[in-house]
């Protein structure tokens, strides 16, 4: 089974008390799900049409318990903190 990836990008944070709650409560919310940060932080470097903004990726077993993870009752909650308080495009890639 390959392992799968979320990866996330923040295009703006208009409210970093929100992110800061939301950080509060998703991390422990992933980790607990069986998710391993790999990299978070403004990017070092952006090619292309690429952008200095904060990434972050995290590694989970299978697309299923990504899937899992952002859908457990710990993570929602986090989701609920944040609100509007960042413009973000998240998604789950499986690995090759």
């Amino acid at each position: 089974m390959a392992k799968a990836y979320w990866v996330a990008t923040y295009r703006s944070v208009s409210d970093p008390e929100a992110l800061a709650g939301y950080a509060k409560l998703a991390g422990p919310a992933i980790q607990a799900a069986g998710g391993r940060f790999l990299a978070r932080g403004t990017a070092a470097k952006a090619y292309e049409a690429g952008l200095l903004q904060r990434t972050v990726i995290i590694e989970f077993d299978s697309v299923a318990k990504a899937e899992a993870a952002h859908d457990s009752p710990g993570y929602q909650e986090a989701l609920r903190v944040l609100g509007k308080g960042a413009d973000r495009d998240m998604r789950i890639v499986e690995g090759v």
